[in-house]
């Protein structure tokens, strides 16, 4: 029972923290989840002595929950107002308040450690994180969260999205992008303190950037991005949680962050659209379609010139390739163009010709160096961009015999 209870409430956790982590990154405020993370550290080591001072339950969540969120508060204006009140930028700002929160939590922490009689259990959990420990009421928590970010991610997508890509378009249609963020970063602590109970504050930040930078390889659209930052999130819990449950003596906190790496780094190879294999194979398919291009040039100047290509040029992978395209053939080892592989080499030869040209007339470029440049965009140039070019080209030759 313990163990459902333990999975629920960290995939929950994962949901919550990749829909509230998919906004801040595209805020461009990904470290402040750290920020606010570690400055909650003396707001629940100050709630846990203010309980033991006052006789209360001093390991009481509520409690520490209640200092946890007041510190991260506190982190979060900390650092605005820093941002606003000087020349430093944000990322130097959460630097210095994370320093000095965490610092002053060490402080507080080692006082708490001195107090006779006072056990620093429950502190710990929130350091280091308690996954196993896990309670129903945790998973209530958890689920409150949960709903809570999509609520705001369904309810205010059009205000976060305005805030997160055109912060001065939404000032210009009279939204106060100030008060959004006070929006999201209300929502940003609010997910930060309740998942510190289960993954630690050391932790948490994994939780809410992970997801996020996951899912960010395998879309460029918005609302995609959040629901699958949001499932991957949630995977990430659910896997971790269910085999920290299989391999007890392991951190379950630990288990989790370390599944959604795996997560991420998974997308980083695998993802079709920005992923390194896929970006691996797209650079590799347009060596060759630049290698091939230039056998192609190279058999239209042998075929103009009526001279014999020379075979060995073209290598055996690089042959198989014309071949199976249907743009040469060959014939006792020596290559043929066929009518589509001479339609696109004549192609080639005349976009390198005309940038050539342009490049030479109009972009005051070396004549040593034309052939450099244009080899680096021939291959690129659209029927458009070639059409357009023609017409400059023509237009100055009309102007110049005019001038004549």
């Amino acid at each position: 029972y313990n163990t459902a209870v333990v999975v629920v409430g960290a995939t929950l956790l994962g949901l919550a923290s990749g829909v509230v982590g998919a906004f801040t990154t595209l805020r461009k405020r990904a470290l402040m989840g750290d920020a606010l993370s570690h400055a909650s550290l003396p707001g629940v080591v100050s709630a846990f002595l203010i309980a033991a001072c006052l006789g209360l339950h001093e390991r009481s969540v509520p409690i520490l929950l209640a200092g946890a969120a007041l510190s991260a508060v506190l982190g979060a204006v900390a650092v605005q107002w820093i941002t606003r009140a000087t020349r430093l930028q944000e990322d130097a700002a959460i630097g210095a308040v994370l320093s000095v929160f965490f610092g002053a939590g060490i402080v507080l922490l080692s006082v708490a450690q001195a107090l006779p009689g006072v056990s620093q259990g429950g502190i710990r959990s929130y350091i280091y994180g308690q996954t196993a420990a896990m309670s129903v009421a945790d998973a209530r928590t958890m689920a409150a969260a949960a709903a809570l970010a999509t609520a705001a991610a369904v309810l205010l997508h059009k205000e976060f999205t305005l805030a997160c890509f055109d912060p001065e378009f939404a000032r210009a249609q009279g939204w106060s992008v100030g008060v959004i963020d006070l929006m999201l970063m209300a929502l940003l602590v609010a997910v930060a303190v309740i998942g510190m109970q289960a993954v630690g504050l050391l932790l948490m930040v994994a939780m809410l950037i992970i997801p996020a930078a996951a899912a960010r390889f395998w879309t460029d659209r918005l609302g995609a991005m959040v629901w699958l930052s949001a499932a991957l999130g949630a995977a990430g819990g659910y896997l971790g949680a269910c085999a920290s449950a299989l391999a007890s003596r392991l951190p379950a906190g630990a288990v989790i962050v370390l599944t959604s790496g795996a997560l991420f780094a998974l997308s980083m190879l695998l993802a079709p659209r920005r992923g390194m294999l896929a970006e691996a194979l797209r650079r590799a398919r347009l060596r060759l379609r630049i290698r091939a291009d230039h056998a192609l040039e190279t058999l239209i100047v042998a075929e103009q010139s009526r001279a014999m290509a020379e075979p060995e040029r073209i290598g055996p992978a690089l042959r198989m390739w014309l071949s199976a395209q249907s743009l040469a053939e060959w014939s006792g080892g020596r290559p043929t163009l066929t009518d589509k592989g001479r339609e696109r080499g004549l192609r080639v030869r005349r976009n390198h010709m005309l940038w050539s040209r342009y490049l030479t007339e109009h972009a005051d470029v070396a004549p040593s160096h034309v052939d450099w440049t244009a080899d680096q965009v021939e291959h690129v140039l659209g029927p458009e961009t070639t059409a357009r070019l023609e017409r400059l080209l023509a237009a100055d030759e009309r102007a110049g015999g005019a001038h004549a």
